[in-house]
């Protein structure tokens, strides 16, 4: 089932394009949007399999970062978020919350940054899970987490003294306090909160996995995933601007080494190669990985490439070229970042 195309750039002209420099100025959050998605089926997996379900939403992450790379970063931190759910044992959060989510009710989160670098040996894990009769109770900080709000959902993991556990909250849990951060170079509509849980007590019925390590495994390829069409719509917007200013100061822009023609042809290719991936059925981490990496420095070499074919232009603060460069600042620094994927994929090549 093709994603409906003709509706999704209706919602992105109606309700993400107005508010573009809005969002990336004034740090608004576009949650609209965001809702209206699922309101319009884009989350819906009931009736999909799941290369159907990656492939559709692939789509409809690459098309919003076209136009706003904040928002789609948004977009997909609730993508992961359904993707807890969609891949947990636990029935009562598949049948109660999970199609609140994919109906545009209500939006979630990851809350897996930290978590993700404390599995590749970089961070220490920031949250406390005591074991108590029914749950556990939570305390500790998470330094940030996006695509929050009031009534939004999100992951974590906390460690019980034994092992980690996986646990899905909701921000208006009374003992949850959240701090806006929105002082970045850029993506500040990201809607991006420190969250402090202060004995948070959280019921057997909202653990995502008893043993998250194990479950983080199997979701770590589809998360990261997802991050991968966030650079190619940044790229498919710097070749349009590219291609824009083609003629400027009398057709001199033809001698830069980096022509849209170029860039075109890298990003199909990476396009080919991620749909072979997911047609496959064996998305391994590896590989994905290695998508990503290559994807992150083509959408730098794309928006620098942008940057010098519409000169003095792309300088002036508020243009698009210059959004688009932070935007893919902010990409190389998504996690995994650009460090993390290189020690993966060094130490990847030196054990085989």
């Amino acid at each position: 089932m093709a994603v409906d195309e003709v509706v999704l750039q209706a919602l992105i002209e109606e309700k993400l394009k107005p508010f573009v420099k809005k969002i990336d100025e004034e740090a608004y959050y576009a949650e609209d949007f965001l809702l209206a998605l699922g309101k319009a089926g884009f989350f819906a997996s009931t009736q999909k399999d799941e290369q159907t379900v990656l492939l559709d939403e692939l789509t409809i992450v690459q098309e919003t970062a076209k136009v706003c790379m904040t928002t789609a970063f948004c977009l997909w931190c609730h993508l992961a978020a359904l993707t807890y759910l969609r891949k947990t044992d636990n029935e009562l959060l598949r049948a109660k919350i999970l199609p609140l989510l994919e109906r545009g009710e209500v939006l979630g989160a990851t809350g897996l940054s930290n978590p993700m670098k404390y599995y590749a040996g970089l961070e220490k894990l920031h949250l406390t899970a005591q074991r108590i009769d029914g749950g556990y109770v939570i305390n500790g900080v998470l330094p940030a987490v996006s695509n929050l709000g009031a009534n939004h959902w999100f992951g974590a993991i906390a460690y019980n003294g034994e092992q980690e556990v996986m646990i899905f909250v909701n921000t208006d849990h009374e003992r949850i306090t959240l701090k806006e951060k929105n002082h970045f170079l850029g993506v500040n509509g990201s809607a991006t909160y420190t969250c402090k849980f202060d004995n948070v007590f959280v019921g057997d019925d909202y653990v995502v996995a008893q043993e998250a390590s194990t479950f983080v495994d199997s979701i770590r390829p589809t998360f990261v995933l997802y991050q991968i069409p966030l650079g190619f719509g940044v790229v498919a917007a710097a070749i349009e601007g590219i291609e824009k200013v083609k003629a400027k100061q009398n057709g001199c822009n033809e001698y830069l080494q980096v022509q849209a023609d170029e860039l075109k042809e890298k990003l199909q290719h990476l396009q080919a190669l991620l749909q072979a991936l997911i047609q496959s059925g064996d998305i391994t981490l590896q590989a994905i990985c290695q998508i990503r990496l290559q994807g992150v420095y083509q959408t730098l070499a794309a928006v620098q490439a942008n940057m010098l074919h519409n000169g003095s232009a792309g300088y002036i603060a508020g243009s698009t070229p210059s959004r688009k460069l932070r935007e893919a600042y902010f990409l190389a620094n998504l996690t995994p970042t650009v460090r993390q994927l290189e020690k993966m994929t060094q130490i990847a090549k030196v054990a085989k």
